[in-house]
């Protein structure tokens, strides 16, 4: 096969993604209007709906088209401000449409955590991957390995953090055209997820990755959120620590095979840490790629992110918005103090904080959901206690704030993004 040229990779994203616009309408996606069915998602997208008054069944999880925006335009600036290359992670929302976005934002690349994942990415046109993990599958490698030799533009960087993997990839790689990238994976700490845990046992798989022909060493990398015990002094810490491996491998001339040292780390709590710390980076023999990778700023969220996001640290760089809000009903009203709304683990994030109860909507009219708190969650109903100043009868529409956008995205298939007014323009398509 021939390799794929720039503007050839670009017309197959944009085809793959005008695909996604004929897809019919139909049972499958959650809370979109029933007499939709048969429409395609192009042909709903041009009614422009209304979220509240135009057929959407609860429960229905929205969007919102203006903090969207402000949110990718908001992280396109602090990126550009600091001198990083991004590759937000993919895996939060698993939509390509959103990977288009920050790509025309521009991100580097996009990050992802396991194969299934970029064969979704390289099924709608990413030419560059940060795969957050190790791969040790065979078939798995031998995938990526084909679509490396056929497409000379395509790039995928991805973990190693043991000598056993390395020689896994190196058997399952024989025969490759390209090497495959990789970068050492600097644990966070004793009891941290992944990664290697001294700088030792970094030099040895790092060697061990030097006797193969199959993999190139490019870089270090790793994940400061796992950091025992995370404060803005440990994290720094723990990213001085990966930066000085970068540079002692390099004076080791352990990147003598490549033309960019990539430095990599960055969630989404800690990467103010990262853009400080990046700074620091000396020159080295050959340019730096100074690659953050935090995802969950697309939606954000009204509870774990709002709290831990660095821009609460640097309120100057600007702010974040919640964009995510999961519309219910109430469907029980048995006393005076408490409450059913039809939404559940089924439709809510639920492994970080429950759901937050924001809004009442009767008869057309928004008010805050003053006096009404989520207590708990079955798996299709929601548990309201309600204090004696709640207004709230069955057939109410209640709106939800969401925590965790990582658990939000992966239950709705299909997700209006409405404009203010409740207009929807459009709808995300995710693939889990």
């Amino acid at each position: 096969m021939a390799a794929e040229s720039p503007s050839e990779g670009a017309a197959r994203s944009s085809d793959a993604l005008a695909r996604l616009a004929e897809e019919r309408v139909d049972h499958r996606f959650k809370g979109l209007p029933p007499d939709a069915d048969g429409l395609t998602v192009g042909e709903l997208t041009g009614r422009r709906r209304n979220l509240f008054t135009d057929g959407f069944a609860t429960p229905v999880l929205s969007l919102s088209a203006e903090r969207l925006e402000h949110n990718l335009r908001l992280m396109e600036t602090y990126a550009t401000r600091h001198a990083l290359a991004f590759a937000p992670h993919g895996k939060t929302s698993m939509a390509p449409q959103l990977f288009q976005r920050q790509i025309e934002r521009g991100a580097w690349g996009i990050t992802l955590a396991v194969p299934h994942q970029v064969r979704v990415a390289r099924a709608f046109g990413v030419q560059r991957v940060f795969l957050a993990n190790e791969l040790v599958d065979p078939a798995a490698l031998r995938w990526i390995s084909a679509e490396l030799d056929a497409d000379d533009h395509f790039r995928l960087v991805c973990y190693v953090d043991s000598v056993r993997g390395v020689e896994l990839m190196d058997a399952a790689l024989r025969g490759a055209r390209r090497p495959l990238d990789v970068v050492v994976e600097l644990a966070a700490g004793e009891g941290a997820r992944t990664g290697v845990r001294t700088e030792a046992e970094c030099a040895a798989v790092a060697d061990a990755v030097a006797g193969t022909r199959t993999l190139r060493l490019v870089g270090v990398a790793g994940y400061e959120g796992e950091v025992p015990r995370a404060d803005p002094e440990r994290v720094r810490a723990w990213l001085r620590r990966l930066v000085a491996l970068a540079v002692d491998f390099d004076k080791a001339g352990r990147f003598a095979h490549t033309d960019e040292i990539v430095v990599s780390a960055g969630g989404s709590a800690w990467f103010d840490a990262v853009a400080d710390v990046f700074a620091e980076i000396p020159e080295l023999s050959c340019p730096v790629l100074r690659l953050l990778r935090s995802g969950a700023y697309v939606s954000h969220d009204d509870g774990h992110y709002r709290k831990i996001t660095p821009f609460n640290r640097v309120p100057e760089e600007g702010a974040l918005e919640p964009a995510f809000r999961l519309w219910t009903q109430v469907v029980s009203r048995p006393s005076a103090e408490q409450a059913f709304l039809n939404a559940g683990k089924r439709d809510a994030a639920y492994d970080l904080d429950l759901p937050f109860a924001q809004v009442v909507r009767r008869d057309g009219t928004e008010r805050p959901a003053t006096g009404i708190e989520v207590t708990a969650l079955s798996d299709q109903h929601a548990w309201l206690r309600t204090a004696p100043e709640a207004d709230l009868e069955v057939g109410d529409w209640v709106g939800l704030g969401l925590s965790h956008p990582c658990t939000s995205f992966d239950k709705w298939q299909l997700i209006p993004v409405a404009e203010a007014d409740g207009t929807v323009v459009e709808y995300i398509r995710t693939f889990f």
